[in-house]
């Protein structure tokens, strides 16, 4: 969004360290400027000491410029050393997804936005592979080729890079795509990539997880949504789900409705991204749900 674009409805969002007077010193500052809150949510960690908030605020002087409101607020952030934003809540979070061979993850997240379920713009879908095109393009999304080996991975991430940027992407999700980022895209993407697996790591590494989990006799199997970081697969947990199967379940059942969990779980983790539910808290995050 433009700050020099004009916004009746806010999101806030903000951390810092917990001490005396934060949610006075936000609302006294927003109604001054004259807003309403609408809604407000608010969390201490008291083991880190550290206080998280996201607010939505309602204008009742008509429209206002974001970069306004963006510096006078910058007094109060200043005063609690806070990390925070705001944005305009009617905005739509530009989001580029990435897959490879398995179309499960990709299918739940264009069939949810062409239905406006998740209020997002998906501007792309990039992948290693040319299966998932058809699927693609009849929902009307440009699709991206770009194959990768390892001779090649610094210059295919390169020009990932060079497409989040004309196209204005704003989170990256990876609707399993089956490359591991590199560490420098990892670092320059902190917070902005999200990824799905299933929930047998790190017990069932390689090929065939389901095999292997049938094989023991698993009960309960999930998918996790989390934040990539350069630790693969260890990123801030977004969300989890688990369904419990039993020894009547065959492998091949069990691949489906792990397939269908990572389908919901990703899923809600983007829609909770794209709405600032989620704020990073270390290693874990603050995630307020409605």
């Amino acid at each position: 969004m433009s700050q020099e674009q004009e916004v009746e409805d806010l999101i806030l969002t903000l951390s810092c360290k917990d001490q005396p007077g934060i949610v006075a010193s936000v609302a006294s500052l927003f109604s001054l400027q004259g807003f309403n809150i609408r809604e407000s949510s608010q969390f201490e960690d008291v083991h880190q000491n550290r206080f998280f908030m996201r607010t939505v605020l309602e204008s009742v002087e008509g429209p206002k410029r974001l970069n306004d409101i963006k510096t006078a607020f910058q007094s109060v952030a200043d005063r609690y050393s806070m990390v925070w934003d705001i944005w305009g809540s009617q905005e739509k979070m530009r989001v580029l997804l990435m897959v490879s061979q398995w179309g499960h993850c990709l299918s739940s997240l264009l069939n949810a936005w062409k239905a406006g379920a998740l209020p997002i713009e998906i501007v792309g879908v990039v992948s290693n592979h040319e299966d998932m095109r058809s699927l693609t393009e009849w929902h009307g999304v440009q699709y991206h080729h770009l194959p990768i080996t390892p001779e090649t991975k610094h210059e295919q991430e390169q020009t990932l890079l060079s497409l989040i940027e004309s196209s204005g992407a704003e989170l990256l999700v990876l609707a399993r795509y089956m490359q591991i980022l590199s560490d420098t895209i990892c670092a320059e993407l902190e917070g902005k990539v999200i990824n799905i697996h299933h929930s047998f790591l790190p017990g069932f590494k390689g090929a065939k997880p389901y095999h292997q989990a049938y094989e023991r006799g698993v009960k309960l199997i999930g998918a996790t949504a989390h934040y990539v970081t350069k630790d693969l697969d260890e990123g801030p947990i977004i969300e989890q789900s688990v369904e419990r199967v039993s020894h009547a379940d065959t492998p091949q059942e069990l691949v489906q409705i792990g397939r269908d969990i990572e389908a919901v779980t990703l899923r809600r983790a983007v829609h909770w991204h794209s709405e600032h539910r989620v704020l990073l808290n270390g290693k874990k995050t603050v995630i307020f749900r409605r």
